[in-house]
């Protein structure tokens, strides 16, 4: 399966359950704007290895909204410390999801471990986490879209040809805030 056809089956669940959903830094995020803008998603724009931590703080933040972050490998690998933390947590209103391709779409394809030996949902389950799930297939996807925890879906290497987003980051955080609430929410 194409990454942009997980994103689109992703987002398309995502916006059936009223979730706030965080798109992977690069291309991801390019391939979310691109089958379905809504002001609920959150692209990220940089801080690549964070949107796992980001949906975190966001299901932490707003504990009766449900919360999607979509990352990638490579990002997780950055930030691996951040499994532990979910683990630690362990909001029911969250679920990470890691695409899966096994390399650095973004920068030229260049391999990730996850290529070679390295197992995501087995890292996953090591930090912890109470529901990790691997996917595959559009039924997969579906059916691991409705719990918490991590989903990691298998898809092939590749980037859609999508345009950059037409957004500026003040925007996308405004309009993210606004159809949020984060902005009567304080810290």
């Amino acid at each position: 399966m194409r990454r942009i056809e997980a994103i689109s089956i992703i987002a398309g669940e995502a916006d059936s359950q009223g979730a706030l959903l965080v798109g992977n830094i690069g291309y991801p995020s390019r391939e979310l704007y691109a089958v379905g803008d809504r002001a609920s998603n959150f692209y990220m724009l940089g801080s690549m290895g964070l949107a796992s931590s980001i949906g975190l703080g966001l299901a932490l933040a707003l504990p009766k909204r449900r919360v999607i972050a979509i990352d990638g490998d490579g990002s997780v690998l950055m930030n691996l410390g951040s499994l532990a933390t979910l683990a630690d947590q362990d909001p029911d209103n969250y679920l990470l999801i890691i695409l899966d391709n096994g390399c650095y779409g973004s920068t030229g394809s260049q391999p990730t471990c996850t290529a070679r030996r390295a197992d995501l949902a087995k890292l996953a389950v090591g930090a912890g986490i109470s529901e990790v799930r691997v996917a595959a297939t559009v039924d997969e996807i579906r059916k691991g879209m409705g719990n918490k925890g991590v989903l990691v879906v298998k898809v092939e290497i590749g980037n859609a040809d999508v345009p950059v987003i037409p957004l500026s980051p003040e925007e996308i955080i405004e309009r993210f805030m606004a159809r949020s609430a984060l902005s009567s929410t304080r810290f």
